[in-house]
């Protein structure tokens, strides 16, 4: 199916949704995304997160509508089909550096990463992997998010972040209730040199 032809219709536009971490914020990301009519895979290493997880969601949407969010226990299962994948680990470096090296490794080429980072650099953590092109960053306090308010959000880019990646997040956002609105890598350095 890839590629796609672009600009993309919107029949196109993300189905699949990985989350990768069960904790309050994967929890309310799943909720929101299956509401929203995604197709959902959350995925924990922790089979008692996972539990929780299915419990929390099962109470908010009702057992018609969980079979639109597959709990997962690895990476790999949750990315396989994917078309946006959502971490939900730390804010801390070796934390993005991990999970980001596993989902380039594991999504398919299609596949957009986005993390909640308020700390990194998305720039930084794009080049680390083999699709610098389809990684954002949501600059936002996972907390803040988790507690679903709606409203604007700010997602980053790199001068190398590629429209269509802009356009699927936006859809997906948008989706889900929000404005989103993108700014460039502040931490990104803006020298004449390209490492394409």
């Amino acid at each position: 199916m890839w590629p796609r032809p672009w600009p993309p219709s919107k029949a196109l536009l993300p189905t699949t949704v990985a989350i990768i971490g069960a904790g309050p914020l994967g929890r309310w990301l799943a909720l929101s995304a299956a509401r929203a009519g995604f197709s959902v895979l959350l995925e924990d290493v922790m089979p008692a997160n996972l539990h929780h997880a299915r419990e929390a969601l099962r109470r908010e949407l009702g057992p018609e509508a969980l079979p639109n969010v597959a709990f997962v226990s690895s990476i790999e299962d949750a990315v396989r089909e994917a078309d946006l994948a959502i971490d939900c680990v730390p804010d801390e470096l070796e934390s993005k550096l991990e999970i980001f090296w596993l989902l380039d490794r594991m999504a398919p080429p299609r596949t957009v990463l986005a993390t909640p980072t308020m700390r990194l650099s998305i720039a930084d953590l794009a080049n680390c992997t083999y699709r610098a092109g389809k990684c954002i960053a949501i600059a936002q306090e996972a907390s803040s998010l988790a507690a679903g308010a709606g409203g604007a959000i700010l997602l980053r880019t790199t001068r190398r972040t590629a429209p269509e990646t802009v356009e699927l997040v936006r859809d997906f956002w948008e989706r889900l209730g929000f404005e989103p609105a993108f700014e460039g890598d502040p931490g990104e350095k803006r020298g004449t040199g390209n490492r394409d």
